[in-house]
């Protein structure tokens, strides 16, 4: 084995460092670039800035079936992202309970233009009109993630049933999708 002068092996390793460097440097410029890019493009959607559509539904007919509530959001604002999932809470009268997420795993970011649309929906049980178990629903809230506003809608799609009772509804609501998913 040939040994090399530490010249030579001082003069590599100063290169290697310097290339390093210097991709160290233009990585870090486009990394600013994109923290810069991605700081601009998370503005949240704000709700007085979004009409809401909810249906046309999949209604459950009967006690024991599952229906599907569609809801559709169209951007009436500048470009605005939804990430995760909306609140929603249905009612009867002075009773409420909030619909849980369904599980999924990383919910997409949507980044939605001027105009530009996204959809979730909202599954449910129905259940069975002054059981106990269900909630006599009239009424729906839905809110924008980290928003204390919320706008209300009407519910016709008759009483949600209860998993254990009225406050722990056998329903869902999904992340946001883009329009069409």
């Amino acid at each position: 084995m040939r040994a090399l002068p530490i010249a030579v092996v001082a003069a590599a390793a100063a290169l290697t460092l310097t290339a390093c460097d210097s991709g160290g440097d233009s990585s870090s410029d486009s990394g600013k670039k994109a923290s810069t890019a991605s700081s601009a493009a998370s503005t949240a959607c704000k709700i007085d800035q979004i009409g809401i559509q909810v249906g046309p539904a999949n209604a459950a007919p009967a006690a024991g079936d599952t229906g599907n509530v569609p809801v559709t959001l169209t951007n009436k604002g500048a470009e605005c992202t939804l990430q995760g999932f909306p609140a929603v809470t249905v009612q009867d009268g002075s009773k409420s309970t909030d619909v849980p997420e369904e599980k999924a795993p990383n919910p997409p970011k949507l980044t939605l233009a001027k105009s530009g649309t996204a959809s979730f929906t909202i599954t449910y049980v129905r259940g069975t009109a002054g059981d106990g178990k269900s909630l006599d629903a009239t009424a729906l809230k839905i809110s924008l993630p980290g928003a204390a506003t919320a706008q209300s809608f009407k519910w016709s799609y008759g009483p949600v049933a209860g998993k254990t009772g009225a406050s722990d509804p056998n329903a869902s609501v999904s992340s946001f999708q883009p329009a069409g998913d």
